[in-house]
């Protein structure tokens, strides 16, 4: 259904680092940069749009990820963690979300709750 998102985000290299650490065990790589954005997702084929704009601020929000199967998901949340990402949920199951709904949720540098899920 959507073609692409975008944050705003207060500093845009912490975010940037963050989320090549933690979206690399999902396939994804930073396609496009700039001084004032960068967008990550399949080669060639940015999706998640990170926009600075240092002096906003704006609500948190939740995004989710796609994991082609459980160790993906594990392979995020460890990146996460490795790069000082608070823990927001470990990988585990979540039966209250669905029988074969398997995630990971950490919180990005802006404070955003970002989950790898496999189902």
């Amino acid at each position: 259904m959507y073609d692409h998102l975008g944050l705003k985000v207060r500093d845009l290299q912490a975010s940037i680092l963050f989320y090549r650490r933690v979206l690399e065990p999902l396939g994804h790589v930073l396609a496009s940069s700039d001084e004032g954005s960068a967008g990550l997702g399949p080669e060639g084929a940015p999706a998640l749009w990170l926009v600075a704009q240092p002096e906003a601020a704006t609500p948190s929000v939740h995004i989710a990820f796609r994991a082609r199967d459980r160790a993906a998901v594990d392979a995020f949340h460890r990146a996460g963690i490795s790069a000082g990402a608070p823990d927001n949920g470990g990988p585990g199951p979540r039966p209250d979300y669905g029988p074969t709904y398997y995630a990971a949720f950490l919180l990005d540098p802006d404070g955003n709750n970002i989950e790898a899920v496999h189902c």
